[in-house]
């Protein structure tokens, strides 16, 4: 069964299975750090990320960058914290809300319902790869 896809999302889109099980990891990764983040935000708002979660949280967001590439990307001039002024625990949290509100664009825009149920799609053709509803984004 095919579904109408406008012409300029056909040459867009084409995420593999791979690609979209990658995306998926990537977002599954960012969502446990943004909710921890968020979490030590609220405790000492202004006190900064030590060096160990910033060193994984700045390779994540490397994989994450390479994932939405230039369309997606949140700031086009930030590829990852500098270690040497550690970041306040708000500033991280309000960084990778903005990567989760860019990768749930990047989703949206990848996914199609059919029979009430939600897929991901790869290029023109369905697949059986469900997900959740798109979901607003802030």
């Amino acid at each position: 069964m095919n579904f109408n896809v406008p012409a300029q999302v056909k040459t867009l889109y084409n995420m593999t299975h791979q690609e979209i099980d990658t995306f998926e990891k990537l977002h599954s990764q960012l969502i446990s750090f943004h909710t921890e983040l968020t979490s030590l935000s609220k405790k000492e708002q202004n006190g900064p990320v030590n060096e160990f979660k910033l060193r994984f949280i700045n390779a994540l967001i490397s994989k994450i960058n390479s994932v939405l590439g230039e369309k997606y990307r949140p700031f086009e001039d930030f590829a990852q914290f500098d270690s040497d002024t550690l970041p306040s625990n708000s500033d991280v949290t309000m960084i990778l809300g903005q990567y989760l509100g860019c990768m749930e664009k990047m989703r949206a825009d990848n996914i199609f319902i059919k029979s009430a149920q939600w897929y991901w799609r790869s290029g023109e053709q369905e697949t059986n790869i469900k997900t959740s509803a798109p979901q607003k984004i802030k």
